[in-house]
């Protein structure tokens, strides 16, 4: 990772290329000492983070580095991961300086995490944003739940069980960025960064986004995505009669159930808490307890390590996960909580 002044700004830039940008915790400790140092510098005016390589900013957390530490040390080592990413999470979300973040190319999970909690968020024609882990048989973290609890009507729990990317357009209708810039102004862009005040860098480069595809098809998604079940979700969408609610049920059924069940929960307690601290405690919670589910191995195992796509959930329906279970993700964690809301 490379941190450096550039002008009025202070550069971070994400480079690891071959892993799609993936965050570890290296990068993540790299990324708040960085934040330190320039919050009270008053010559560093605002803070822009991108990607290298051309093909994201990035692509979420190291799965591969956390599914060898749960096989071989329990998780212990990612537990301490998500610790201190989750605080960065907070973190950015109050920094009091412009955060810029280029979400241009694939941006997914921690990647979502390190870019859409800042308050200048850019989206090219290239962007392409998911919250994806259902289908690795984890939960929306990073305070994903936060964010997609919080997008209009139900979008955010359609991207959530679905685990799909969106583009510029509907990345802007969900709230999950606010300006878009073209591609080929991006170097420009953050080139004017170095000498002017965000607001008038935006004022040059920014352009008109894409047609939000989402928003014609929001009468199915908000009355599908209402149930307060994953079954009966599934049942509303097999139902309708467009074809894209149709596809949506496929690809949920594709899922892991266990964490579609979890997810869905997740969402809707989302909802009802106060702030992102609350969200980000809770997610804590469910992704230590993710840890002891064998679906997250098999999900890693299946999309990223052996890549046949064929994972092989246990349980394999959603009427053999129990409420038990899903509540076993919520339960507290004594003195391991994360502990960044104020205890009610």
């Amino acid at each position: 990772m490379l941190c450096h002044r550039d002008g009025r700004a202070g550069r971070i830039r994400l480079n690891r290329p071959r892993a799609l940008n993936a965050l570890d915790h290296t990068m993540v400790r790299r990324i708040d000492a960085a934040l330190t140092a320039w919050e009270h510098d008053e010559s560093v005016k605002a803070v822009v983070l991108t990607g290298e390589g051309g093909r994201g900013l990035c692509a979420g957390g190291d799965i591969r580095g956390i599914h060898a530490d749960v096989s071989g040390g329990g998780g212990e080592a990612s537990a301490a991961f998500w610790r201190d990413e989750y605080r960065l999470n907070a973190r950015i979300a109050h920094y009091p300086k412009p955060y810029v973040a280029v979400m241009d190319g694939i941006v997914m999970g921690g990647g979502v995490g390190v870019s859409a909690h800042g308050d200048v968020r850019v989206v090219t024609e290239r962007s392409a944003v998911a919250m994806p882990e259902t289908g690795i048989g984890f939960v929306p973290d990073v305070g994903g739940t936060w964010l997609l609890s919080r997008a209009p009507g139900e979008l955010g729990t359609h991207l959530a069980l679905t685990a799909g990317p969106v583009g510029a357009g509907d990345a802007l209708l969900c709230g999950l960025a606010d300006h878009f810039v073209p591609s080929d102004r991006l170097g420009a862009f953050t080139s004017a960064l170095a000498e002017v005040n965000v607001t008038e860098a935006l004022r040059l480069h920014a352009g008109t986004a894409p047609a939000a595809g989402l928003a014609e098809q929001r009468e199915w998604i908000d009355s599908c995505y209402a149930a307060d079940s994953v079954e009966e979700i599934l049942r509303r969408l097999r139902d309708h009669g467009a074809t894209e609610a149709k596809e949506a049920a496929e690809r949920v059924e594709s899922k892991s159930p266990t964490a579609l069940k979890v997810t869905l929960a997740a969402l809707r307690r989302a909802r009802e808490a106060g702030t992102l601290e609350e969200v980000l405690d809770q997610e804590y919670r469910v992704s230590c307890a993710a840890l002891r589910d064998p679906d997250f191995l098999e999900g890693v195992r299946a999309q990223v390590i052996d890549k046949d796509r064929a994972p092989r959930w246990a349980p394999a329906r959603l009427d053999e996960v129990s409420e038990a279970e899903v509540e076993r993700h919520f339960a507290p964690l004594g003195d391991g909580e994360l502990g960044l809301a104020p205890v009610r």
